[in-house]
């Protein structure tokens, strides 16, 4: 048998670059498809709304509005995927690997999609802008899950110990927040390019630039990777929806869901309306936006090293709670800002830690329980068990937009409000719940089954 070589965290930091670059492709579509494709325009913040026009505003359905159940269907649909991706991805037996062979094939598509998503709903005919914006988004999110779900199944594998678990969890946070904040740059970008190509075109090609720098990075860690080098991986013989009927079997797993799939429910509405709260609630630029990202994101970054050696001295249970409970402060804050800068930087400042602690450690916690499963069966189904999770708090991220366009269609500072309103509760229930999640039991159990082989 060959000898696989060590993992380290050099490799690890490559890996991690993979997720920067999905990382930035979701940021832009989860950030600013809302915010250019609904909405008004006023003096100071004239792109709101830029695309609003080409499709349709109004209620279709109660107080749902097309743009609300297109982007609930694409998460939904996206949630259905996942498990079907991963059962692929799990039983595969390309010669490349069970996950790399996806990233390779699917990072140059996903890529493209998301410019498309900009680019192409832009016709004369409203129909037919409604029509290509649900298949886009349809196709954009199949891509994601093909390379999302490999991707994240291989944190798993290359975390071929605690130590590595946490450390892979700490590295791709770090891209992952790195990518969402460089996505926020998007205005930023494009105002620079606005006097060449035009007000519609410089958002346009702001998106193509930025895709490309994401296509990049993906591709570096697929082709850099060798995975037959690193992991000893034999294709599992479950079928998908078995093995995603035993995952959620696993009481442990389901505990953590539960409070993972009600903290992306409130993330989400937080995150659809960050730029709203800065544009309508405190009356500042949204070119700002990035800037406030930058500070959260620099202040969070100053604490990983802290987050890292915490969770390996007092466990990652309680640091989860702690952010749980921190992020249901900044949503209340956020419910209760007003007109000035200073709120950016004061919701800024209280979100970096929340931000730290939920980036890194719930993926770890994932890991810890496709790990205890491995052992105890002899069969590997990590790419599952990650499958299992997004196909969870996708769901929450589809109520999560369905929510928040149906809570804002009359465009009010109320309903911006009551949107972090809503989030501040429904964390502070993901909180509650994930007391239940036993992460003593599951550590130990693989310290004890490790010994015995």
């Amino acid at each position: 048998m060959k000898t696989k070589k060590p993992i380290t965290n050099g490799l690890l930091w490559i890996f991690a670059l993979g997720q920067f670059g999905w990382s930035l492709l979701s940021g832009i579509v989860s950030n600013w498809m809302v915010y250019y494709y609904t909405g008004s325009p006023d003096a100071q913040n004239p792109n709101t709304g830029l695309f609003a026009t080409g499709i349709t505003q109004q209620p279709i359905l109660f107080k749902l509005t097309l743009f609300g159940l297109v982007l609930a269907a694409g998460r939904i649909f996206d949630a259905i995927t996942d498990p079907l991706i991963a059962g692929w991805s799990d039983r595969s037996k390309f010669k490349g690997g069970r996950r790399i062979p996806f990233m390779r094939a699917m990072a140059v598509p996903f890529s493209l999609c998301t410019i498309g998503l900009f680019t192409i709903p832009q016709t004369s005919s409203i129909q037919i802008n409604d029509v290509t914006l649900f298949v886009l988004l349809m196709v954009f999110y199949l891509f994601m899950t093909m390379f999302c779900t490999p991707y994240n199944a291989l944190i798993a594998e290359l975390g071929d110990t605690q130590q590595h678990r946490i450390n892979v969890s700490t590295y791709i946070s770090f891209t992952f927040i790195v990518g969402q904040s460089i996505s926020f740059l998007l205005p930023n970008v494009a105002g620079m390019l606005e006097p060449s190509v035009g007000q519609a075109g410089s958002i346009r090609l702001a998106v193509a630039i930025m895709s490309a720098i994401a296509c990049f990075a993906m591709l570096f860690p697929a082709f850099y990777i060798k995975e037959r080098d690193y992991i000893e991986s034999r294709p599992s013989e479950t079928k998908p929806f078995k093995s995603l009927i035993d995952t959620f079997s696993n009481v442990q797993f389901r505990h953590f869901v539960y409070s993972d799939v009600i903290y992306f429910f409130a993330l989400t509405l937080f995150q659809t309306g960050l730029a709203f709260y800065e544009t309508k609630l405190m009356e500042i630029p949204d070119t700002m936006t990035f800037t406030l990202t930058a500070t959260m994101t620099a202040i969070s970054v100053c604490l990983y090293p802290v987050i890292n050696v915490l969770a390996k001295k007092i466990g990652k249970k309680s640091l989860i709670i702690t952010g749980f409970f921190a992020y249901s402060v900044v949503f209340a804050i956020t419910s209760l800002c007003g007109v000035g800068v200073h709120w950016g930087f004061i919701i800024a400042v209280t979100a970096a830690i929340p931000m730290a602690i939920l980036g890194i450690l719930p993926q770890a916690c994932v890991a810890d329980v496709a790990e205890l499963t491995r052992l105890e069966t002899g069969e590997d189904r990590s790419g599952m068990f990650f499958a299992a999770r997004t196909f969870a708090f996708k769901m929450g991220q589809a109520i999560a937009m369905v929510t928040f366009t149906s809570i804002t269609v009359a465009q009010t500072k109320q309903s911006y409000r009551l949107t972090a309103i809503v989030a501040f509760i429904t964390c502070f229930i993901g909180a509650v719940i994930f007391f239940r999640y036993d992460e003593k039991n599951i550590i130990g159990k693989i310290g004890k089954l490790k010994e015995e082989k």
